[in-house]
This record gives structure tokens, C-alpha cells and sequence, in this order.
């Protein structure tokens, strides 16, 4: 009886180690869409509740933080052109940016503005951009920017 418990404690343990991480393969909550360089309107703006059950600094660790979801807050599939590119993002509550870029690397922010993040690309990539608004404490509605305004 001893030894089951003991083998039911280590699965639980297992379980427990190989918890969901962000995954960028995954269908983006809050949709996507596609744009070349120049793409009218601008800003584009996406509603999103920030927030999730993945710990950035755990999972991603660098300058990373907040709670994100496992799947991406949006996707952005982007053709670069001779424009920056910004991803801001405005809230009441202290939110943090996390996003996968083009070229896989993942590249994090948090109040850069206020309590707002900002993640600017002065030579942008082409490619998709998997996006993630964290909650650095409480959750709430925010407001996604994708411009290339400067």
C-alpha cells in the first residue's frame, strides 16, 4: 500500500512539473490578421483580458513577467516594409507585453509607459508576431496597439 502512495505521489509530481507553458502554435484567443507594411487603418487595436495561468518569468525567464495564457493573446502576421512597428498596450491594471517574434526569439517588456509596455522594431521582421498581454498582479480589460507610427 505504502509503495502505490508513493508511485501515485511521484505521478502527481510529474503531472504537476509538465504543467502547461505558452505555446505559440496555438489558435490565438483574441484572433489575428495579416497586414503588408503601410496597412491602413493605424493603429489597429484588439481588445484583450490580460492575464493567464502561465508565469512568464518561470516559463520564458529574462525580462519576462506577468501571468499569461498558454495560447497567444493575437497573432500579427506582418510583411515588413521601411516602417517601424510598435506593440503597445493600455490598461488600468499593470499589464506586461510578451511576444515570439519571426524569428522565434521571444522579447518581453513591462512599463516601459506608466504601467503600460511598449515593444518597438525600428527594422521589423516579416513573419508572424505571437502576442501575449500579461497581468503583472490583477487582471483586467486592455487595449493592444499595432502601429507603425512613430
Amino acid at each position: 500500500m505504502r509503495a502505490l502512495s508513493l508511485v501515485c505521489a511521484l505521478a502527481l509530481v510529474a503531472a504537476a512539473s509538465t504543467a502547461a507553458a505558452q505555446d505559440p502554435s496555438l489558435n490565438a484567443s483574441s484572433g489575428g490578421s495579416r497586414h503588408n507594411a503601410g496597412f491602413s487603418p493605424d493603429p489597429i487595436t484588439v481588445s484583450i483580458y490580460s492575464g493567464g495561468g502561465v508565469d512568464a518569468s518561470r516559463s520564458i525567464g529574462g525580462s519576462c513577467v506577468g501571468m499569461i495564457a498558454e495560447a497567444p493573446d493575437y497573432e500579427f502576421t506582418y510583411r515588413a516594409g521601411s516602417w517601424p512597428l510598435t506593440f503597445a498596450v493600455d490598461a488600468d491594471t499593470d499589464t506586461s507585453l510578451v511576444i515570439n517574434a519571426p524569428d522565434g526569439r521571444w522579447y518581453c517588456v513591462d512599463d516601459s509607459e506608466g504601467l503600460n509596455p511598449v515593444l518597438r522594431w525600428g527594422t521589423p521582421q516579416s513573419g508572424s508576431y505571437d502576442i501575449w498581454v500579461g497581468a503583472v498582479g490583477q487582471a483586467g480589460p486592455s487595449t493592444l496597439y499595432i502601429t507603425e507610427q512613430n
